[in-house]
């Protein structure tokens, strides 16, 4: 069975979540409190995944999040925003030089569901290129692709291979004690910055 639909947000409250991630990375660089929204939309409080990507001309520059909601939406996209910016052990700290050049995007997830798999051909027959998220467990070894990744990996047998290289198990594993799950999400970016040297408007 699919996942159910994520919860939709209008452009507004995709604007002011941006805002906050971004707002966020700028306290925390002039060594100030971080933010917390004041909005009374319900839709902040909710709790739901969520993920922060910082990309830095169009490559990755730090990615965090969560996967169950574990704190009312708002509050979780400025945690997140801030373990993109200077907890992504992939990367250095972002540096205050950077900021004018990162593009932040926000996803957010609908509830994870347990996916009933008998076989490593069952995982892939089941999955819906461009639509689902994945997360694979075994133990302690956990990972997700958002469904973005879908546009760099859109084969089945290489999305899962390079996830479960993610997660530290080789790309052809399969064990009886591997799990699946999926989600669906939506995913919004900031305009992308400038890069050195383009030329303004004429």
């Amino acid at each position: 069975m699919p996942p159910s639909a994520c919860t939709e947000l209008t452009e507004a409250q995709q604007t002011t979540l941006l805002a906050l991630a971004r707002t966020d990375i700028e306290s925390r660089l002039d060594n100030e409190p971080a933010p917390r929204s004041q909005s009374e939309d319900s839709i902040f409080h909710k709790r739901l995944g969520v993920f922060v990507t910082l990309k830095k001309f169009g490559q990755l520059r730090g990615c965090l999040g969560v996967f169950e909601g574990v704190a009312p939406l708002a509050d979780s996209a400025i945690d997140c925003a801030q373990g993109a910016a200077f907890r992504d052990p992939r990367f250095p700290q972002l540096g205050p030089e950077e900021l004018a050049e990162i593009q932040i995007s926000v996803s957010v997830l609908s509830p994870s569901e347990p996916m009933q798999i008998s076989n490593r051909e069952d995982l892939l027959a089941q999955l819906q290129p461009g639509l689902d998220g994945l997360i694979l467990a075994e133990g302690a070894q956990r990972a997700t692709f958002l469904p973005q990744v879908w546009e760099q990996l859109p084969d089945r047998g290489d999305f899962v291979a390079q996830l479960l290289r993610k997660a530290g198990l080789p790309g052809g594993y399969w064990s009886p004690a591997l799990r699946a799950s999926r989600y669906r999400s939506i995913s919004f970016a900031e305009p992308v910055p400038r890069s050195p040297g383009t030329a303004g408007p004429a």
